[in-house]
């Protein structure tokens, strides 16, 4: 058994409202097991007996494209990526005094191209950096997300040609908090 944690891009956003109830039931029907998840927005820690990461996140989103008649774009991790991704998260740039700033992550299928990381690099500013780490795109931004000049359109802009979710590292830390009592530990 492999154990995973889905990033589901969609759920509870855009008037797609999913109960965690049906959502935990949904992949107890591709039959994976200890389903879990946490906080209403997409994130479900389960094991599969077998498949690879790809297999699985096909049958996943095929399934939920099914059940709850939208794309679901579903990013896998295993919990020790995501614990690796906190414990050593690389450093904003060197000549960056980010001040009070907000973590986010940006999950993709596959490290990006170099257009996307010219179009980040070209992005950074005073108030955001990224720093891009291997299937991850890590975004400081100073404040709150919501009074970063890219929240929403601007960042949207760069990825719309690549599968992307984000989160917030605080939330990615209560996330494997939450994962690491689960697994007893």
């Amino acid at each position: 058994m492999t154990e995973y944690i889905a990033l589901l891009r969609g759920i509870n956003v855009g008037g797609h409202r999913v109960r965690m109830e049906r959502l935990r039931a949904l992949f107890e029907e591709l039959d994976y097991t200890d389903v879990w998840t946490f906080i209403a927005s997409g994130n479900v820690g389960f094991k599969a007996r077998s498949g690879s990461p790809t297999e699985l996140t096909g049958a996943i989103e095929a399934h939920l494209g099914d059940a709850l008649g939208y794309d679901v774009p579903t990013f896998l991790r295993t919990p020790m990526e995501l614990r690796e991704l906190l414990e050593e998260p690389p450093a904003p740039p060197e000549t960056w005094d980010p001040g009070p700033a907000s973590h986010y992550v940006l999950f993709l299928d596959a490290p990006p191209l170099a257009g996307l990381r010219a179009e980040l690099s070209e992005l950074g500013s005073e108030s955001d950096r990224f720093t891009v780490a291997g299937r991850e795109v890590h975004w400081w931004t100073r404040g709150r997300l919501s009074d970063s000049p890219l929240f929403g359109a601007g960042i949207e802009r760069v990825t719309r040609d690549v599968r992307v979710t984000s989160r917030n590292v605080t939330s990615l830390r209560r996330l494997m908090a939450k994962q690491a009592a689960n697994a007893g530990g």
